[in-house]
C-alpha cells in the first residue's frame, strides 16, 4: 500500500479532527475576509464620503477580526497536535517493531531523529496547505464582494503560479532525495575514512580513498546543482502567483475604474493580494516545496522494510589494511607524525650498502616556510652503521624536524640527506629506516598482524615472541591473548600502544631504527629494555630523540641540539664541552630499580631547558661526523 492510500485512509478515520480544524479556520479565515473588505468599506462609504466615523466603524471591525482570527489560529494549533501525534505515534510503533524483527542498528536513530522529522514536517505541511486554502477562499470571496471584475485580474496569475508550483513538486522531490542521498553517502564515506586515516596511510591507500570520496563529492555537487535548478521553479511560481497579480491591478487601475470598481475596492484588492494571498502563497511554496518533500522522504524510508547494517566497520578497515604495501607519507615530524613508522618490506627494492654510513647530512638547512627562521641551518653530521646516537635539547630546537629529514619525510631547503648513500627522499631508500613517532600507531586486526605490517610475509611465531621478549611485549602479549589475538586499539593505553610499535618496528627489516620520544609512555625500566634491545639488534643503527637524560648514558654518541651552541660527543666530552648538557644531566638522578612494568604510566621526565626559539645550527665543532 502506497503512502498516499494509507494518507487517505488515516484521514477519514479522523474526519471528527478534520471538522475541528476546518471551523477553526473559517473564524481564521474570516480575518482574511474582513481586513480587505473593511478597508473598502471605510475608505468608500467612510472617508471619500465625508464620514470619518463610519470609516473608523469599519476599521474598528477590522481589528476586531484580527482579533478573532488570532484566536481561531491558537486552537487551530491544537487540532493540528490531534491530527499528528497519533502518526508519529505509530511510526515509533513501526521502527520498534522492526528493529526488534530484523535487528536493525539504525532503529534508535530512526526512532530520535527521522521520527521527530516526520511529525514536525507533517504539522509544518498541515498548517501552510490548510492556511493557503483557506485565506484564498476568504480573499476570493473578498474580492468577488467588492467588485466580481477584480477576479479577472487576480484570479489567472494566482492560477498560474500555483499549477505551476504543483508541477514542480514531483521532480523537486526526487532532486531532494537524490541530494540526500549523495549528502548521506558522503557522510557515510567521511564517517568511515576519518577515523581510519592512519589505516589508509599505513595502507598506502591514499589515492585509492580520494578518488572514492571526490566521486562522492561529485555526486552531491551535481545532486545540489540539479536541486537548485529545480529551486528556480519556486521562485518563478511565487513570482507569477503572487506579485504580478500586484503588477496587474496597477496597470489595469484606469481600466477598472472606469468601469465602475470604486478606489476602495481598488485598495481592498491590493490589500488582499500584497497581505494576505502573496504571503499565503510565499509560505505554501517555502513550506510545501521543502517540508513536503522532505516529509515524503522520510515516511517512505521509516515505513520502508531495510536489512541490517553492518556493525563492524573496523573489520573492513582492517582488512583493507592488510592489502597494500606500507608507503612513506610527506609530512611534517615536528610534532609527533601521525603515520606509522616508514618502512617497506625489504624485497621491494635492493638492500641498502653497508659500507655507507647510516646516514649523513651534508649542509642541511630546513625551515617549516619561506619567512620562518632555520630549524637546521648548515649541518654536517655523520652516524656510521651500527652506532647509537641519543639526541637532546629543548623543546622546539628541531629534534624531531632531524629525525623527520632522517626518514624522508621533510626535503631539506638546502643540503642533501642520505641514508646508507641513498638520499632519503628516494622512494629506494625507505626500506633502510623505520620511524616510530611519539604517537604509536597501532590498526585494527591481530596482534601478529600489526606486528608484522612492515614484513612481506607473515612473521614466524617463534620470532614474534623472540621480539617480544627483547623489546618487553611478552606480558601484553599474553593478557591480550597471544599473536592471533584481536587488537582494539582504542582500548589500549598509550604506553601498550608503542610497546606494540616498538616491537613491529624490532621486526622490521629496515637497519636503522629512529626512534622520536618512542617511550615517553613507558617507565624508565621498560624505556631502557627496549632501548638496549634496538641497540642490540644485529647490523642495527639506532637514533634516539630522548624523553629521559639517562637514555643519554647508554649510548656511544649524543647530540645535544642548542642552536649555535650545538655539540656532539660522548657523555664525558659533552660534560666538559657544553653547558645545556651539563645542566640536563645536573636534574637528573638515577632512578631506584623497580620491578619491570613495560605498561606502567610514564613517570616525569627529568629537567629540560626551558624552550627557546628556534636558533639557526651553525656548523661547529659538535658538528663534525661521528666517529
Amino acid at each position: 500500500m502506497n503512502l498516499s492510500t494509507r494518507a487517505l485512509r488515516y484521514l477519514r478515520a479522523r474526519w471528527p479532527v478534520l471538522a475541528g480544524l476546518g471551523v477553526w479556520s473559517l473564524l481564521e479565515s474570516g480575518q482574511t475576509f474582513l481586513v480587505g473588505y473593511a478597508l473598502a468599506r471605510a475608505l468608500d462609504t467612510g472617508f471619500l464620503a465625508g464620514h470619518a466615523r463610519t470609516g473608523l466603524v469599519w476599521l474598528g471591525t477590522a481589528g476586531l477580526a484580527v482579533v478573532a482570527g488570532a484566536y481561531g489560529t491558537g486552537r487551530v494549533y491544537g487540532v493540528v497536535a490531534a491530527l499528528v501525534e497519533p502518526v508519529r505515534d505509530r511510526l515509533v510503533e513501526t521502527v520498534v517493531g522492526r528493529g526488534v524483527r530484523e535487528a536493525d542498528t539504525r532503529s534508535l536513530s530512526g526512532l530520535t531523529q527521522q521520527v521527530e522529522i516526520a511529525r514536525d514536517t507533517l504539522a509544518g505541511v498541515v498548517m501552510v496547505s490548510r492556511a493557503f486554502v483557506f485565506t484564498a477562499a476568504g480573499a476570493l470571496i473578498g474580492l468577488f464582494s467588492l467588485a466580481p471584475l477584480l477576479l479577472a485580474v487576480v484570479v489567472p496569475p494566482l492560477v498560474a503560479g500555483v499549477c505551476l508550483f504543483a508541477a514542480t513538486l514531483r521532480p523537486l522531490a526526487r532532486r531532494q532525495e537524490a541530494f540526500l542521498v549523495a549528502d548521506e553517502a558522503l557522510a557515510a564515506q567521511l564517517g568511515e575514512v576519518c577515523p581510519a586515516l592512519r589505516d589508509v596511510t599505513a595502507a598506502g591507500a591514499e589515492k585509492a580513498v580520494a578518488a572514492d570520496t571526490a566521486a562522492r563529492v561529485d555526486a552531491e555537487r551535481r545532486a545540489s546543482r540539479a536541486l537548485a535548478h529545480w529551486s528556480v521553479a519556486r521562485v518563478a511560481a511565487l513570482a507569477v502567483g503572487g506579485e504580478l497579480p500586484v503588477l496587474l491591478l496597477l496597470v489595469t487601475a484606469p481600466w477598472l475604474l472606469r468601469r465602475g470598481v470604486s478606489p476602495g475596492a481598488l485598495l481592498g484588492a491590493l490589500a488582499y493580494v500584497t497581505q494576505s494571498l502573496l504571503p499565503a502563497l510565499q509560505n505554501l511554496v517555502h513550506g510545501l516545496g521543502t517540508s513536503g518533500s522532505r516529509l515524503t522522504i522520510v515516511l517512505r524510508r521509516l515505513t520502508a522494510p531495510t536489512s541490517p547494517a553492518p556493525q563492524d566497520g573496523s573489520r573492513r578497515t582492517a582488512g583493507r589494511t592488510r592489502q597494500h604495501a606500507p608507503q612513506d607519507v610527506p609530512g611534517s615530524s615536528a610534532p609527533a607524525t601521525t603515520a606509522p613508522a616508514t618502512a617497506a618490506p625489504a624485497t621491494t627494492t635492493p638492500p641498502p650498502r653497508t659500507d655507507a654510513p647510516a646516514f649523513t647530512l651534508d649542509s642541511v638547512t630546513f625551515a617549516y616556510g619561506p619567512a620562518s627562521e632555520p630549524v637546521l641551518d648548515g649541518v654536517d653530521l655523520s652516524l656510521p652503521a651500527g652506532d647509537h646516537l641519543v639526541v637532546v635539547g629543548p623543546s622546539g630546537v628541531g629534534k624531531s624536524t632531524l629525525t623527520g629529514l632522517v626518514a624522508g619525510l621533510l626535503e631539506p631547503g638546502r643540503g642533501v640527506v642520505r641514508t646508507f648513500g641513498r638520499t632519503a627522499t628516494r622512494p629506494d631508500a625507505r626500506a633502510s629506516r623505520v620511524l616510530i613517532p611519539q604517537e604509536a600507531y597501532v590498526h585494527g586486526g591481530t596482534l601478529a598482524e600489526n606486528l608484522g605490517l612492515f614484513r612481506s610475509h607473515p612473521v614466524p611465531e617463534e620470532e614474534l615472541m623472540t621480539a617480544a621478549e627483547a623489546v618487553g611485549l611478552t606480558e601484553l602479549m599474553r593478557t591480550l591473548g597471544g599473536p592471533a589475538a584481536r587488537v582494539d586499539p582504542a582500548t589500549l593505553s598509550a604506553g601498550e600502544r608503542q610497546l606494540i610499535a616498538l616491537t613491529r618496528a624490532y621486526l622490521s627489516p629496515a637497519p636503522l631504527a629512529l626512534l622520536d620520544e618512542a617511550t615517553c609512555h613507558l617507565d624508565p625500566e621498560a624505556e631502557a629494555r627496549a632501548e638496549r634491545a634496538f641497540a642490540a639488534r644485529p647490523g642495527g643503527t639506532l637514533v634516539v630523540v630522548a624523553h629521559r637524560i639517562s637514555s643519554a648514558r647508554r649510548a656511544d654518541r649524543i647530540l645535544v641540539l642548542d642552536g649555535p651552541r650545538t655539540a656532539c660527543g660522548s657523555h664525558d666530552e659533552l660534560l666538559e664541552a657544553s653547558d645545556l648538557y651539563r645542566d640536563l644531566v645536573g636534574g637528573w638522578t638515577p632512578e631506584p630499580a623497580t620491578p619491570a612494568g613495560p605498561v606502567t604510566p610514564a613517570e616525569p621526565a627529568t629537567p629540560e631547558a626551558p624552550a627557546t626559539p628556534t636558533e639557526p645550527a651553525e656548523p661547529t665543532e659538535a658538528a663534525e661526523p661521528v666517529r
